[in-house]
C-alpha cells in the first residue's frame, strides 16, 4: 500500500527511527502504526542479536545529582560516529534523567524505567540499535546515596566518577576528589576496604615477582662471570638470533643455556622465605599507597598532600564513604 509522508513523519516522531525505516515498517504493516512500531522494535532486536559479540567501546558517560543521591550511567555503542549523533546523546541524557528520578537499585531496574516516549529504557535502547544498525547497551549504572555527593565526567564523555561523603564539604574539593577517582582509578577508599581477593592476588604477584627477580639476579651474575652479556641471552629467541648475528658463539649459547637452567634451579630452591615475604609485604604496601584513594597523592594539591590529608585539612570530621567509576576505555 502507498504510505503518506505525513504517516512516515508521525511514525518517526513516535520512534525516532529513520525515514526510510519508518516507510518500510508502515508498508509492511499496511499502515498499522502499532504493528509498524513492533516491526521497528524487532529490527532493533535483530541488530542486537546479529552484533551481539561486537564491542561497545564508544558511547556516553553521564552523571546526575539530586540532593544526597548521585548516579553514573553509560550508554554504549560501537562507533564514535553514532555516539556523536543528537539522537544517541538525547537517549543517553534521558536514561540518566530517569536514573536520578527513579534511583533504581540496579541496572535491571533502570532498564525497566519508562521514558517520556512511553517506552522503557531497554526498549528505547533496542529501538536505537535498529535505527543505527549497530549494537547499543546500557554499559554501566552505578548509584550512591549519602549526606553529600559529588561527580565528575571527563570532557570527552567517556570517563566519569561519583563520590559520597559523610557530610557536606567544599564543592571544589569534593569535585576534585571525584576527578581524582576518575583519573587515578583507585581500587578502594582505603586499605581497610580493599577486597580480600585483591589483596591476596597482589600478595601472590609480589611473592612471584620477588622470587623471579632474585633468581634472575643470580643468573645474570653467573652469566657475567662467564663473560656472557645477559641481555644477549635473555630469551631463546635472542640466543638464536644473536648467535646467527655472531654476537655470541655457539659455545657461549650452549653455556648460557646451561647456566640459566642450573643456576636458576639452584637459586630458586635456596631462596629464604622470610626475606621474600618481607619484600612482598613492602610491595603490597606500595600498591596500597598508590591504589587506595585516601593514600594517593592528591593531584590538585600544591603541597604534595594525599587525598586523605587534603580532606582532613579542609574538615577534620569529613570522610569519604564510597565511590563509583566507569571508563569506556578500561
Amino acid at each position: 500500500m502507498a504510505v503518506s509522508l505525513a504517516d512516515i513523519k508521525k511514525l518517526r516522531d513516535m520512534t525516532s527511527a529513520g525515514m526510510m525505516d519508518c516507510k518500510k515498517a508502515l508498508t509492511e504493516a499496511d499502515g498499522d502504526f502499532k504493528r509498524a512500531v513492533e516491526i521497528l522494535r524487532e529490527k532493533g532486536k535483530s541488530t542486537l542479536s546479529k552484533r551481539g559479540d561486537n564491542e561497545t567501546t564508544q558511547g556516553a558517560v553521564l552523571s546526575r545529582i539530586n540532593g544526597g543521591k548521585a548516579v553514573l550511567v553509560c550508554l554504549g555503542c560501537e562507533t564514535d560516529f553514532v555516539a556523536a549523533t543528537p539522537d544517541f546523546k538525547a537517549l543517553a541524557a534521558s536514561i540518566a534523567d530517569a536514573a536520578i528520578a527513579a534511583f533504581p537499585a540496579d541496572a535491571e531496574g533502570l532498564k525497566a524505567q519508562k521514558l517520556a516516549d512511553g517506552y522503557s529504557v531497554d526498549e528505547d535502547i533496542t529501538n536505537q540499535a535498529g535505527k543505527t544498525g549497530e549494537k547499543h547497551v546500557l554499559a554501566y549504572y552505578g548509584s550512591l546515596e549519602a549526606p553529600y555527593v559529588s561527580e565528575y565526567v571527563h570532557f570527552n564523555g567517556k570517563l566519569g566518577a561519583i563520590v559520597s561523603f559523610n557530610k557536606e564539604i567544599d564543592y571544589a574539593l569534593a569535585r576534585g576528589i571525584a576527578m581524582q577517582v576518575a583519573s587515578m582509578n583507585p581500587v578502594a577508599v582505603d586499605a581497610e576496604s580493599v577486597p580480600a581477593e585483591v589483596l591476596e592476588s597482589e600478595h601472590t604477584v609480589a611473592v612471584q615477582k620477588t622470587r623471579d627477580e632474585l633468581v634472575q639476579k643470580a643468573v645474570d651474575a653467573a652469566l657475567k662471570k662467564a663473560g656472557i652479556n645477559p641481555a644477549h641471552v635473555d630469551s631463546e629467541d635472542h640466543i638464536e638470533s644473536n648467535t646467527a648475528k655472531g654476537w655470541i658463539t655457539p659455545e657461549q649459547a650452549s653455556q648460557a643455556r646451561e647456566i640459566i637452567k642450573t643456576v636458576g634451579t639452584e637459586k630458586a630452591a635456596t631462596l629464604p622465605a622470610a626475606m621474600i615475604e618481607n619484600i612482598a609485604k613492602g610491595r603490597v604496601a606500595k600498591f596500597l599507597k598508590e591504589s587506595t584513594l585516601v593514600a594517593q597523592e592528591y593531584q590538585l594539591s600544591d603541597d604534595k598532600l594525599t587525598v586523605g590529608e587534603a580532606l582532613v585539612k579542609a574538615d577534620k570530621e569529613a570522610r569519604i564513604v564510597a565511590f563509583k567509576r566507569f571508563s569506556l576505555s578500561d
